[in-house]
């Protein structure tokens, strides 16, 4: 391929990829390489994509803070191991972690214990209690968090569950 037919097909690569959903520069820049675009050509599309504002780390980052907090009830803990897993800055990915509202993580915490316990009505309370403990440390929430939230949601005395 020419040098102009390679611009080209990665400038068509970044559009199909940018047009599914936003993505961070790293995650085009992976694209790319998988294609077997040069690291040249790779580099000079993505600062076209970027001077002209369509690539945007910072704003990816929120939007994707915002939508995967509200959609999988994720902790800010969760989030950030995802922001760097897309390949966006450590500054930035704390900048926008930062942005979030305790009081909004907790409240998606005690939402998600809320909706699993519809379909937990069989358990006693111990097996209720280790599920839903599991299930928020597996999104990311610390566990004294989770037991005080799994806690209030069930409406257990203290003593029981600080034996577990």
């Amino acid at each position: 391929m020419t040098p102009e037919e390679l611009a080209g097909f990665a400038k068509e690569i970044v559009i199909r990829k940018l047009s599914e959903r936003a993505h961070s520069r790293s995650d085009l820049a992976q694209a790319l390489a998988k294609k077997q675009v040069p690291e040249g050509v790779a580099e000079a599309t993505l600062a076209k994509f970027e001077a002209a504002g369509l690539i945007d780390d910072e704003d990816f980052a929120r939007s994707w803070v915002q939508a995967r907090q509200r959609g999988k009830g994720l902790s800010s803990r969760a989030l950030a191991n995802e922001l760097r897993t897309k390949g966006v800055d450590d500054e930035i990915s704390k900048e926008v972690i930062g942005e979030l509202d305790p009081a909004a993580e907790l409240e998606a915490a005690h939402r998600l214990v809320r909706t699993k316990l519809r379909s937990m009505s069989r358990f006693d309370d111990a097996t209720k209690t280790r599920r839903l403990v599991g299930m928020l440390a597996r999104k990311g929430y610390p566990s004294q968090m989770a037991f005080q939230v799994v806690r209030d949601e069930l409406g257990a005395e203290a003593a029981p569950l600080d034996s577990m």
